[in-house]
């Protein structure tokens, strides 16, 4: 399985601006069978100003462009996440588009946050806990602050999930939590995780990049650093069942 995560530079520019550069990426990269991008790269995170006249339903324009991009390719695309218009109700949503362009799950962030951010007063909690079935097996679906938030992960692992995608926009401040965070979901629920992260300053407040791959031990596969660039790894996801016959630990809970 072949993956590319896009670690999109977010700065302050429209967000026409920013569709064609990721397009621009996108169309460079080698074949995929995944390609990830960022939370609420359109507008950026922390344009919260901009929230509610970018927003966009399911069908819009934006979502329409990346369905076509899917087919194109032959490959799932997760949208990374956008800020969702459903009746007025907005939500901090991410996608995955299977390869006919299809919308295969839809994920409205969980956990929002609060210290020194608008999302909480703007946007409303999603409260569905997401697995879809992939080509590469089970996946769950979260977006950045839940990562602190392990029941989560414990909740998606009991809906049979294998993968973890997670697209974010981690700030520089607390980059070690975001790399302790990355490899601890994966190891102690023995699944692969799979991360894209921002870089690049917006509204004055710097991403920290490093979108991350690591395996079921907690092992980083691969690693971005902290600019604009591609992360990209070939992966076994039959590693999954493996580590979990050789010492599954799972089996071993108390509290369920």
């Amino acid at each position: 399985m072949k993956i590319s995560s896009i670690q999109l530079e977010i700065i302050d520019r429209s967000k026409d601006r920013n569709v064609t550069h990721a397009l621009h990426i996108l169309d460079g990269l080698p074949d995929s069978d995944l390609i990830l991008l960022p939370e609420i790269w359109p507008c950026g995170y922390f344009s919260f100003s901009r929230y509610r006249d970018e927003s966009e339903p399911v069908d819009g324009a934006t979502i329409e462009i990346f369905r076509k991009k899917a087919r194109e390719r032959k490959c799932h695309i997760l949208m990374g996440s956008f800020v969702e218009n459903d009746r007025g109700q907005l939500y901090n949503t991410s996608l995955l588009l299977d390869t006919d362009g299809n919308i295969a799950a839809r994920y409205r962030k969980i956990h929002l946050f609060g210290y020194q951010s608008e999302e909480r007063k703007i946007l409303t909690a999603g409260e569905d806990v997401v697995v879809s079935d992939t080509p590469w097996g089970p996946s769950g679906f979260s977006t950045c602050y839940d990562l602190r938030f392990p029941e989560l992960f414990r909740r998606m692992v009991d809906k049979g999930a294998k993968f973890f995608l997670i697209p974010s926009a981690w700030p520089m401040a607390r980059l070690d939590a975001w790399r302790l965070f990355n490899r601890a979901r994966a190891h102690e629920n023995l699944a692969f995780l799979i991360s894209c992260n921002c870089a690049g300053v917006n509204t004055g407040k710097r991403y920290a990049g490093h979108s991350m791959i690591v395996d079921p031990l907690g092992q980083v596969v691969a690693e971005g650093g902290e600019k604009e660039e591609v992360v990209t790894a070939e992966i076994d996801p039959g590693v999954v069942d493996s580590t979990r016959q050789e010492f599954s630990f799972l089996d071993n809970r108390v509290f369920r």
